[in-house]
């Protein structure tokens, strides 16, 4: 499936209607485009040790067999306007057909972490399914179920009934540097098994830097070429080792790929595989980042709600009733400064310090109120079932 959010950020599963199959976001590159010698600065890290020209061959050779296409449908009912239920509408015309259902087929991608066949994928992959069919590279096919998803992460575990099956090398994506390589598997565009190659453009990227501000990830960039069909596939460092899952590209651009960190997929599959769903943790604070602009703007609109005395920091505009927040004592016009003595500029930094610090453990907010300085104690509660949809 493609879904476009924000800065036309496209995700990277294709959709087929019916027998048709519909490809979205596929940028054809022009004939005179000109060739361009890389800087120095956009040359990947040095080679694995020993200098082995071949070692992304050698990296999809270990990890090939164990990534998968995943072919997920779902029956989506055809609604009929309400005009044509009107009974003066049909006595001119008569009674309509019934609402009709129609097949969409996605086709994305996997991989397995557990030879007993437990496999991770997105979440957008394999949302509302009714059948998911997994593929591995040997042409074995497996009916996968759904453990789990989670759409804040866009992480989701199928499990097939097999064992004995290839599994991928998890790295570890916290030591991630931009400029190391980066090597993407997966079924771009419906072309199984498809290899490309890059570095890795930067991490951290928030999902409000892409156009994803309803997603809880810290991205990792990556000029690795990824299309539509990519997602829930691998992205390999130069030894094989799984550090991400490709998830999302920004439409219109070139070597704009995001991936989602493998150690945040691998801690949200934990939770799946276990409890078929996730906690998140949640304050109840609407917010924004604060800058001189926005304290202007605020200040000189007669209709705001609030006036703020700061220009930095992270502007509370809203507390929700009966939330951590709210039983905390915070209150809309507070300005976040520092979160457990960490300096905190930034909405995005907020929520990472929540999701870090989990449910039911203590926070220290330091916040600016009408000039005074206040220390606030506040606990993440589990983010209510609704909010998460």
């Amino acid at each position: 499936m493609t879904v476009r959010l924000g800065k036309s950020v496209t995700y990277l599963s294709l959709m087929a209607l019916g027998a048709a199959a519909a490809m979205f976001a596929t940028h054809l590159m022009p004939t005179s485009t000109p060739l361009v010698t890389p800087s120095l600065a956009q040359l990947p890290a040095p080679l694995p040790t020993g200098n082995d020209i071949n070692f992304i061959a050698r990296a999809v050779e270990q990890v090939g067999p164990a990534v998968v296409r995943i072919d997920a449908s779902r029956t989506v009912q055809t609604r009929v306007p309400a005009i044509f239920n009107d009974p003066f509408f049909q006595e001119f015309f008569g009674p309509m057909m019934p609402p009709r259902s129609r097949e969409e087929r996605g086709v994305g991608s996997g991989f397995i972490i557990s030879s007993d066949g437990l496999i991770l994928t997105n979440a957008h992959v394999v949302e509302g399914a009714n059948r998911v069919r997994v593929t591995l590279k040997d042409g074995r096919t497996f009916e996968g179920q759904v453990l789990g998803q989670d759409r804040l992460t866009d992480v989701a575990v199928v499990k097939v009934n097999a064992n004995n099956l290839p599994v991928v090398r998890l790295g570890n994506s916290d030591n991630l540097r931009p400029g190391e390589w980066a090597i993407a598997i997966g079924n771009p565009l419906g072309l199984d098994n498809t290899v490309t190659a890059g570095i890795i453009s930067a991490t951290g990227r928030s999902s409000g830097d892409i156009g994803v501000p309803d997603k809880r990830v810290g991205f990792i960039q990556t000029d690795a070429a990824i299309n539509p069909g990519n997602s829930g596939g691998p992205l390999l460092n130069q030894r094989g080792e799984v550090i991400g899952m490709n998830t999302a590209i920004i439409g219109g651009a070139q070597g704009l790929g995001f991936a989602i960190p493998i150690n945040t997929a691998q801690r949200i599959a934990n939770q799946l595989i276990a409890n078929g769903r996730v906690d998140h943790p949640f304050l109840g604070i609407r917010m924004a980042n604060l800058t001189p602009e926005v304290q202007q703007r605020l200040n000189a609109n007669p209709n705001s709600p609030v006036r703020v005395q700061e220009s930095s920091g992270v502007l509370i505009f809203q507390v929700l009733p009966n939330s951590p927040a709210a039983r905390a004592g915070l209150r809309p016009g507070d300005v976040i400064r520092r979160i457990n003595g960490q300096s905190i500029t930034k909405a995005d930094q907020v929520q990472q310090m929540v999701e870090s610090t989990g449910i039911g453990r203590t926070m220290e907010l330091e916040v600016r109120r009408s000039g005074q300085t206040l220390t606030v104690a506040v606990q993440p509660a589990p983010l209510p079932a609704q909010a998460s949809r």
